[in-house]
């Protein structure tokens, strides 16, 4: 590789976010494909933030496969149909998980906002317009892949964290949805996280396949938001529905995922005036199919 591409794929240090009063920062992780840890991602980034003072609330948008409650040992009684239906209002849905993460669970029904009516809609951004929580970061667990609703959510965010694993498949499907994005969505800014890698050589090269075939393709840029290593501790938090930084403090994982919750803190965030509350969010995901 020459000096030219050496700098190409360089990590330079990210720009703190400038100071220009309280804004939420709605954050979507997702992925390429399945089972490279995204949900387990988000819930030790929610935990991690509310350990640092902030306010957190993770919306579970991972349709058919719901399970930000189960890893956090949360038996919810009612999810987002409920608010879809008309039966239940959003403080009936809200519920508090470790370290006080605010959870809206899923359903099935979560499909259904990509194909609402207007009426459904308005009746779901009512629901929406009566939440009092005040909130610095909204985490949106997406489902994998490249289906309309992932991208419906994907969209609708602030900023995209891209999780992937080495192996070549996922490789492969994170530049996959990093491209449909950009090509359909004229999305140019991405974050990537690699997860479950022997160490930091090989996080790097994961990174730097990415941007190579990205820098040389697409008109994209790809911060490098960190990696977590592979750590058996995960399994053993897993199967206690527990979170792993909770549990498990020094374990390699909770080590590595400090210095991915400062790096994230750091994060200059593209956001628009408009971009100031969760309310706003609602609406704009809401409104988008009359767009």
């Amino acid at each position: 590789m020459d000096q030219a591409a050496e700098l190409r794929f360089s990590k330079d240090p990210i720009p703190p976010v400038p100071e220009v009063g309280h804004q939420v920062r709605v954050v979507s992780i997702t992925s390429g494909k399945g089972g490279v840890g995204k949900t387990n991602i988000v819930v030790n980034l929610a935990y991690a933030l509310s350990q640092r003072g902030k306010r957190v609330m993770i919306l579970d948008a991972d349709v058919g496969l719901a399970n930000v409650d189960i890893l956090l040992g949360l038996t919810p009684k009612y999810t987002i149909q409920h608010l879809l239906s008309g039966e239940k209002q959003f403080s009936d849905v809200i519920v508090r998980g470790p370290g006080g993460i605010l959870v809206l669970p899923a359903s099935s029904g979560v499909q259904e906002l990509a194909e609402l009516t207007r009426e459904q809609r308005l009746q779901l951004l009512t629901a929406f317009e009566t939440m009092d929580e005040e909130l610095d970061v909204l985490i949106i667990d997406t489902g994998a892949g490249i289906s309309s609703n992932v991208m419906y959510f994907n969209m609708a965010a602030h900023e995209i964290i891209v999780v992937v694993s080495p192996e070549p498949t996922s490789i492969t499907d994170a530049y996959a949805l990093m491209k449909v994005m950009s090509l359909r969505y004229a999305e140019r800014h991405f974050s990537l996280l690699v997860n479950g890698v022997k160490g930091k050589e090989d996080a790097d090269d994961v990174y730097k396949k990415l941007s190579m075939v990205a820098d040389r393709f697409l008109d994209i840029s790809i911060a490098y938001l960190g990696y977590i290593p592979h750590d058996n501790h995960v399994k053993k938090a897993v199967r206690r529905q527990r979170i792993v930084m909770e549990c498990f403090p020094d374990a390699p994982f909770s080590k590595a995922f400090q210095e991915v919750t400062d790096t994230f803190l750091k994060t200059k965030v593209h956001l628009n005036s408009n971009h100031g509350n969760v309310k706003f969010f609602w609406r704009q995901l809401l409104d988008r199919k009359e767009q």
